[in-house]
């Protein structure tokens, strides 16, 4: 059985992200199409170059196109020469909506990695993306793949930035390599509490704290808490100071729920530039 029968848990996702407006690739009116699935792609105005880009990953009950309509977003990205690309998850069985197939002990119908490796290079060689300056995010259950593709392939984006959604349990026992990594949660979350929690037989949501200590192992830092706090608008963020070359881990928190919280985007961006 998918796991997508076992989480209507996040329908709230499909709230924040479904939209009936039509699909956007680049202008057209049908999403951009790779051989495993499809993806939706805003371009800056005038762009001349090749650019970097945010890719986001929506989350349970979504579908890409519904980031390119959250224009709070989307515009702020524009403005700072940023291409906006939104992968489409897999249809969910009862035809509401979108997933994304990354539990550990499932099989998978489609492998997400390579999927979103796919549109990454798609886009690059169609339109003038830099392949090396992508961010990969997500919120929930999109957060959740975020973390898997930087667990399983850390250099196949730029960095990653988890919103709301971490390890499945069983946790990995390692992850691949050094990644950069910026993840975000809110201490009122109860759709995906900070401690996890069961969903159903055999689907528990991992422990956020001990994802933080899993990637603080792989990327090599040598004190077992954050070594500094800061204080951004509405962000408490631990930074860990002493990893390996390569590796930047950040693990912001706010007082909200299950949401994107005002200011994420901007708080993403640049710890992105800040390298």
């Amino acid at each position: 059985m998918k796991l997508s029968a076992f989480c209507g848990f996040l329908s709230i996702a499909a709230a924040l992200f479904a939209t009936a407006a039509a699909a956007d690739c680049n202008g057209a009116t049908e999403p951009c199409r790779v051989p495993n699935g499809t993806y939706h792609i805003v371009l800056p105005e005038g762009a001349i170059g090749p650019v970097p880009a945010f890719v986001f990953l929506h989350g349970y009950g979504g579908e890409g196109v519904g980031l390119i309509r959250n224009k709070g977003i989307v515009n702020l990205m524009l403005a700072r020469g940023y291409a906006v690309i939104t992968p489409d998850g897999q249809p969910r069985e009862n035809g509401k909506g979108r997933t994304w197939d990354f539990h550990p002990d499932r099989p998978a119908t489609r492998n997400e990695t390579a999927f979103l490796i796919s549109v990454a290079e798609d886009a690059a060689s169609k339109y003038q993306v830099r392949r090396d300056q992508m961010l990969l995010a997500g919120f929930s259950i999109g957060g959740s793949m975020t973390s898997y593709v930087a667990c399983q392939a850390p250099d196949a984006f730029a960095a990653y930035a988890p919103l709301a959604g971490s390890f499945w349990r069983p946790h990995p026992d390692a992850c691949a390599g050094r990644v950069r990594l910026l993840h975000t949660h809110g201490k009122a979350d109860r759709t995906v509490p900070l401690t996890g929690r069961r969903i159903g037989l055999g689907f528990i949501q991992g422990n956020v704290f001990e994802a933080m200590e899993i990637w603080r192992a792989t990327n090599g830092c040598a004190l077992a808490d954050a070594d500094q706090m800061v204080t951004q608008g509405i962000f408490t963020i631990k930074k860990w100071n002493d990893c390996q070359p390569g590796a930047d881990l950040q693990f912001a928190m706010h007082e909200g729920a299950h949401s994107i919280p005002k200011g994420w985007a901007q708080l993403v961006l640049d710890w992105f530039e800040n390298r």
